[in-house]
């Protein structure tokens, strides 16, 4: 033809306004044709793809969400040298499992702190029980908590793999910043 890539990208888009190839995909063409290639077909290729789908991935996917609950498919995908989506259908079609987020709660109470609280409730409802009228008259609570500024983690950071049949994953405050605020609230039935 005698043309260099501007020309013949011209000539093209004359011919096939719709569905002109690209200048990238002509540069290309050319840088092949110069090295001896003479067509623009697609070489053939060698049998069918890689099958991912194995004992030995699925066992070590499994073992790696084990692991690390909040590991992310593409780190999978990077570790095992596989594609995202085909390891996101192993997670759900033959694992199992579903990414979560975990429900926010104030605090992990420990169990001596439970028993307190119960403990302390029961107190409260006797005494109640006794005199219901004095007891409102007379009662007032009061609570004091240091109110931290903090940047929390977030829903999507916080998701972690589960199977179906486990319980929701849940998160307490972990992350505090050195700012704070003590806050003392008082109240009374009235």
């Amino acid at each position: 033809m005698g043309k260099n890539t501007v020309e013949t990208k011209t000539w093209l888009e004359e011919c096939y306004p719709d569905s002109a190839p690209s200048k990238a995909t002509i540069c290309r063409w050319f840088a092949e044709f110069k090295r001896g290639r003479v067509s623009t077909n697609d070489d053939k290729r060698s049998g069918r793809p890689k099958e991912v789908v194995t004992p030995e991935n699925i066992k070590i996917i499994h073992k790696m969400i084990l692991n690390d609950r909040k590991v992310k498919l593409i780190q999978i995908a990077e570790t095992l040298k596989i594609s995202k989506e085909r390891v996101g259908h192993i997670v759900h079609e033959y694992l199992d499992m579903r990414k979560l987020c975990a429900k926010w709660v104030p605090r992990e109470l420990t169990i001596d702190q439970k028993q307190q609280r119960i403990d302390d409730s029961e107190q409260c409802l006797k005494l109640f029980n006794r005199n219901q009228s004095e007891f409102l008259r007379r009662y007032v609570t009061m609570d004091e908590t240091w109110l931290h500024h903090f940047t929390p983690e977030s829903n999507r950071q916080s998701a972690e793999w589960t199977a179906y049949d486990e319980p929701n994953p849940k998160r307490g405050k972990t992350q505090q910043s050195a700012g704070k605020v003590m806050a003392s609230v008082f109240w009374d039935a009235h």
